[in-house]
């Protein structure tokens, strides 16, 4: 990576306040400083008083990986600023080294090193200078793009820069990396799983956000600590806690004002009332609880609310080899696979109802899903199995799904994403099973007829999907795009395997539902007479026509209406 100087700013000493000169029309103006330098000149951070509680535990972490879930404005990026102050200053031997502070927005960046510039002046004692540069980023294919950013060099020869957008080529960073409001970046996870790299040279991540939703990249990297998946030390700050710890003094110091209890408990019932009957919003903003995603179409309680234990979700993950060995082993190892995993579920089914078929699917990166769903006596949807294929070739996920529809009990209808690859499944099952079959090209017009109609059966209860952690948080992603529910393209999570999701069984399921809503083959049976007209069935038991079970394997079943079982 290389860089490009536009232009420098004149120190800024104690007497005056030094102007940035900039080439780019949204920065400051001459005579204007970085938002973040504007905090008084004799604000000294390390006197007593001033920090908060919460921003002293910050400060007093020694992790190498760190997590700040905070309300908005509690004041965590003014401490990591003075943190990230004191690391560049210092020398080698003293723990010096370089940080690049990455947010969501270029103001971020600007108000960041305006408190790094105070702060080298009034506790590092150094008089520096604000660079605006470019950043170059070199991309791995060659390829590279030009970052603004600022930065700050310090006499040790450490220095702080803030990127105005996320590098590709993180990876080529060393030192300390600050990722700021990192629910709001586009690809915060790629973001992480970059920097990590960053530890095999004693490098550190601080990871600072408010929540941007349940199903965020954030929330999952906070869920990970907290379960002990990753070594990540988490500091929840809410509004509240911030509050408590006197923010609002500090704000009277800032702006002048008298501090009074009375005027604390107005100022926050200002703050709160700003988002009206928006409670989720706020609690999200303010006290650190990640809300259902935004413009989320269905709670994560009313989807519990919908869920049924014991229905089987059958994973299936297969190597690349898989596809690479000879046909008849592949047909082998399925069909066993088959018998050992599906039959059984499949054998369970009650004979009686009639089955619907739904399928969302994906050959590599999403998972491939498979509902089989049972229409009650009731009219409730219910599902009974799901089949769930990862990394598994065209011709096996035909062969599973040929083998499912053969088994299931009163075929109703089927519906498959035909969308892109998965347009050769949709045929073939259609080639096989004709008028059965809806060949579904998945559109913002095809979920805007069909979508509302699954919502609103989960609701009201005339849907049942399975109790599975994956499945309610796939359902979870349904959201409303443009005024359409479904999954947005950009939405990826990690499910309970750590692979990514796009809402799979959610989309399954809404063509299930869709499928149940077909017209079915009516089914209807004849008794097998004996030679000579007798009216018994051909079988010692079957002793008349009405007490036997007309849905036992049949002695002389047909289909009205045509068609070929």
């Amino acid at each position: 990576m290389t860089e490009q100087l536009l232009s420098t700013t004149g120190l800024t000493p104690p007497e005056a306040n030094a102007p940035v000169l900039s080439r780019d029309p949204g920065a400051a103006l001459p005579g204007e400083l970085p938002r973040g330098a504007e905090i008084p000149d004799d604000l000294d951070p390390l006197a007593e008083g001033v920090l908060m509680k919460h921003q002293r535990e910050w400060l007093e972490d020694p992790s190498d990986l760190k997590i700040a879930a905070k309300g908005r404005r509690t004041g965590i990026t003014f401490a990591e600023a003075l943190d990230d102050t004191l690391i560049a200053a210092a020398s080698r031997a003293a723990g010096g080294d370089n940080v690049f502070y990455i947010g969501d927005t270029k103001d971020k960046g600007r108000e960041f090193i305006g408190y790094v510039a105070h702060f080298a002046r009034v506790v590092a004692k150094e008089l520096v200078e604000i660079e605006e540069f470019l950043f170059k980023d070199e991309r791995e294919d060659g390829t590279s793009k030009d970052i603004s950013a600022y930065r700050v060099t310090f006499a040790s020869g450490y220095r702080v820069e803030a990127l105005s957008s996320r590098p590709e080529n993180i990876r080529g960073l060393q030192g300390v990396v600050v990722i700021d409001e990192a629910a709001f970046h586009k690809n915060v996870r790629d973001v992480i799983d970059a920097v990590n790299a960053l530890l095999i040279w004693g490098g550190k991540i601080r990871v600072i956000s408010s929540h941007n939703g349940v199903l965020n990249p954030f929330n999952e990297l906070i869920r990970e600590a907290e379960a002990g998946k990753n070594p990540f030390k988490v500091h929840f700050i809410p509004f509240s806690a911030a509050v408590e710890n006197g923010l609002f003094k500090r704000v009277c110091l800032m702006k002048g004002k008298p501090y009074s209890p009375e005027a604390e408990q107005a100022w926050e019932a200002l703050i709160r009332g700003a988002y009206g009957t928006r409670l989720s919003k706020m609690r999200q903003e303010l006290d650190g609880i990640p809300s259902d995603a935004e413009g989320a179409a269905l709670s994560r309680v009313m989807i519990e609310q919908a869920t049924i234990k014991d229905v089987p979700v059958v994973r299936l993950v297969l190597p690349d080899s898989f596809k690479s060995l000879p046909k008849p082993d592949r047909t082998r190892k399925t069909q066993e696979w088959l018998r050992l995993h599906v039959l059984p579920h499949l054998k369970g089914l009650d004979q009686k109802r009639r089955h619907d078929l739904g399928q969302d699917f994906a050959r590599s990166g999403d998972s491939s899903d498979l509902i089989v769903q049972e229409l009650g006596q009731d009219l409730v949807r219910r599902w009974r199995l799901v089949i769930e294929m990862r990394n598994v070739p065209f011709e096996t996920q035909r062969d599973i799904l040929f083998f499912v529809g053969e088994q299931i009990p009163r075929f109703g209808h089927g519906a498959f994403d035909a969308t892109g690859n998965g347009a050769y499944l949709a045929e073939v099952a259609a080639q096989k099973w004709g008028e059965r079959i809806s060949e579904i090209k998945l559109s913002a017009g095809w979920y805007g007829e069909n979508s509302p109609a699954y919502i609103e059966a989960i609701g009201d209860g005339s849907v049942f999907i399975a109790a599975d952690d994956d499945v309610v948080r796939d359902h979870q992603a349904l959201q409303y795009v443009n005024g359409v529910v479904r999954v947005p393209e950009d939405m990826r999570y990690k499910g309970s395997d750590g692979l990514d999701r796009h809402g799979d069984t959610a989309i399954a399921g809404i063509l299930t539902y869709f499928a149940s809503r077909q017209d079915g083959i009516a089914y209807g049976y004849e008794p097998v007479r004996r030679e000579g007209g007798g009216s018994s069935w051909n079988r010692p038991d079957d002793h008349d026509d009405f007490s036997r079970d007309p849905y036992r394997p049949p002695l002389g079943a047909r289909l009205r209406g045509g068609g070929v079982m």
